[in-house]
């Protein structure tokens, strides 16, 4: 939304937001806005033809461009009376326990002082471009869920997810999202890194932590006004239940060391069960930890669980094939089960 397709800066579109978002302020509603662009105002700042494919050309451009972004939008704001507060964030802020609790302590504080916090990914020191968070839409997803936000809302260039791609025939927008439905996604946005398949998996991410989601089109006049007021817009995606603050963290914002394998039997203790993993359960380990590490736990190749071991890898191997219970090696309090009954 922030770059046109010639990688101008689409500025109607941006002050329309930001007037949308301070709209909802006036209502009484706290709101942060995670926005990209950064890396395609750098493009053109820095002379590009085209957007680069070197991690070293992206990071420059990242750098170059989010002063400019955020300069934007702080002019936008101020004329509103609105106060802006730019937070850049990296993989470690989400996958380190301590920095995930700082940045919502931040950003709360940043909220109670009557401030809208402006996140985006740090590219410029983001040590993989392409797989950090994937794009903005995880990274929007992960932050309301660290936050216990009440609603999500990512803004497309259609109107709906559809299922088929807009335009062709027999394609059709979908207001309420279920995992019974059947959609196929069109190509990847040619500007950035997510498209469709992105918003939902953030979406679903988002809902299955209990935050309403939707995803809609951003140029839609007064579409946050809409979705606010509760009018049928977009696709909505319901909000389930909401576990802990710290089972959601293990669930989707860590980086697993490593890797557990167990037979059948750890399985369904873990998953039927709710039991601590005990080592008799591990027939294969993989990658080297600490003890307090955060592990993947496996079963047949499917990820059953993911928790904190309590030993480092090279203990557990020393364990796996000796009899007796000993302690656990991942708590139950200390693990979030993935797989459903």
């Amino acid at each position: 939304m922030v770059s046109r397709e010639d990688r101008g800066v689409a500025l109607g579109r941006m002050g329309t937001l930001v007037e949308q978002i301070h709209d909802l302020r006036r209502e009484g509603r706290e709101v942060i806005l995670v926005s990209s662009g950064a890396i395609g105002l750098g493009v053109e700042r820095l002379g590009f033809d085209r957007r680069p494919v070197a991690v070293a050309d992206l990071a420059a451009c990242a750098a170059a461009g989010q002063g400019t972004l955020m300069g934007l939008y702080d002019t936008f704001f101020s004329r509103l009376g609105e106060r802006v507060a730019q937070v850049l964030l990296t993989e470690d802020d989400f996958h380190r326990r301590s920095r995930y609790v700082t940045l919502a302590a931040t950003l709360e504080r940043l909220l109670a002082l009557g401030a809208v916090p402006l996140l985006n990914e740090n590219d410029a020191v983001s040590t993989d471009h392409l797989a950090v968070f994937g794009d903005n839409d995880r990274l929007a997803a992960l932050v309301a869920s660290n936050i216990d936000c009440d609603a999500l809302v990512l803004l497309s260039d259609v109107d709906a997810v559809y299922s088929a791609p807009p335009g062709e025939p027999g394609a059709r927008p979908i207001p309420l999202w279920s995992e019974a439905e059947q959609v196929r996604i069109g190509a990847l946005s040619a500007g950035g890194r997510g498209g469709m398949g992105a918003k939902i998996a953030a979406a679903n991410l988002a809902a299955g932590v209990g935050v309403n989601t939707v995803i809609a089109s951003g140029y839609r006049p007064e579409v946050l006004g809409r979705i606010f007021r509760g009018e049928e817009e977009g696709t909505l995606f319901p909000a389930g239940a909401r576990p802990n603050r710290r089972r959601r963290w293990l669930a989707h914002a860590t980086a697993p060391a490593g890797t557990l394998h167990v037979n059948e039997g750890a399985r369904a203790a873990l998953v039927t069960g709710r039991a601590s993993l005990l080592a008799p359960g591990v027939v294969g380990v993989e990658g080297e930890w600490e003890a307090g590490s955060v592990v993947r736990i496996l079963c047949a190749g499917g990820e059953v669980a993911r928790g904190l071991c309590a030993r480092s890898s090279a203990e557990v191997r020393a364990e796996i094939g000796k009899q007796g219970r000993g302690r656990a090696l991942v708590h139950r309090n200390d693990a979030v089960i993935l797989e459903e009954e």
